[in-house]
């Protein structure tokens, strides 16, 4: 008697079997996380301070900027148009990220 053919399965449901399966889901995550390594902010010296007031006076609205900054335990280096200074409030917009005066490293003005 011969064998009566089985029904074969669809190709695209039997690229799904050999499909990356994650066991821990979320693992890649939490060990990015752990991998972070927080800094202390760091303290300007005067002349630092200096240098970073006269790049900050050569911002303004619409210019092409460079900006070093702490937040949450790490240095974030970011490049942007300015979209706003605004010195009673003491923040700087660079497209839509607001950055404290307090907390900016370094400015570099293209």
């Amino acid at each position: 008697m011969a064998n009566k053919p089985r029904n074969r399965m669809p190709i695209e449901e039997r690229a799904k079997q050999f499909m990356p399966f994650a066991a821990l889901s979320g693992l890649p995550d939490a060990l990015a996380a752990r991998e972070k390594v927080l800094v202390p902010k760091i303290e300007l010296s005067p002349e630092m301070e200096e240098e970073l007031d006269r790049q900050m006076h050569l911002l303004t609205k619409g210019k092409m900027a460079t900006v070093v900054y702490f937040q949450k335990g790490e240095y974030i280096k970011i490049t942007g148009l300015v979209a706003r200074m605004d010195e009673t409030s003491r923040l700087l917009q660079i497209v839509n990220t607001r950055i404290r005066f307090e907390d900016i490293l370094q400015v570099m003005v293209e």
